[in-house]
């Protein structure tokens, strides 16, 4: 690799660059869109996409909303690569205000009373008892985690579904319209000629 950095970043430095990007929030959702508006597919489909992505990240299912994304998307008829880059509604900085909204409206619709923070809270020595008591750890986890698991569940599907129609409602002219000016440009050139100077 050519340009591969002399120094390793740290681990603190890569939490950081995924909390707070180097070259800044504003630059790196810009370099996102940029891969997004360049997707090959029908607006439809790619907005599809992005709507399933999004959908997804509102799930609680951290670290499977790729997966789930992408079978959203596989089932919607939308642009798998597209379904990705939706997920990244959901990030550190958002995934805060997601739970506690999709836990509260989940809880709101089980009867459950409203809460500012989520605890979960295993008991003393549960991951110990996971090789002793792999059955009792189990049941501990299900009886910490399901409380909260439920509502969240409950409560992400209508958040996830207004998030993806807006989604594809702001993403589908934004993508026509880069696609539009795209077919311009490569038809002025052609009928322009090889010397045709190359302006945007």
């Amino acid at each position: 690799m050519l340009f591969k950095p002399r120094q390793k970043p740290s681990m603190l430095l890569r939490a950081q660059n995924l909390l707070w990007p180097r070259s800044g929030i504003r630059r790196a959702y810009t370099y996102l869109w940029h891969r997004i508006i360049r997707i090959r597919g029908t607006p439809h489909v790619i907005s599809l996409g992005l709507a399933a992505g999004a959908f997804s990240s509102f799930t609680p299912f951290v670290g499977f909303h790729f997966i789930l994304g992408g079978l959203v998307a596989l089932i919607v008829g939308g642009n798998i690569l597209a379904s990705a880059l939706g997920t990244c509604i959901g990030n550190p900085l958002t995934f805060p205000f997601i739970w506690l909204s999709t836990f509260n409206l989940g809880g709101f619709l089980l009867g459950y009373d409203q809460r500012e923070a989520i605890n979960l809270a295993l008991p003393d020595g549960a991951f110990l008892m996971l090789f002793k008591n792999p059955v009792g750890f189990f049941e501990a986890f299900a009886n910490a985690v399901g409380p909260v698991l439920w509502p969240m569940m409950l409560g992400s599907i209508p958040l996830g579904l207004i998030t993806a129609v807006i989604v594809y409602f702001a993403a589908y002219p934004v993508v026509e319209s880069y696609q539009h000016r795209r077919k311009e440009k490569l038809l002025r050139r052609k009928f322009a000629g090889p010397n045709a100077s190359k302006t945007s």
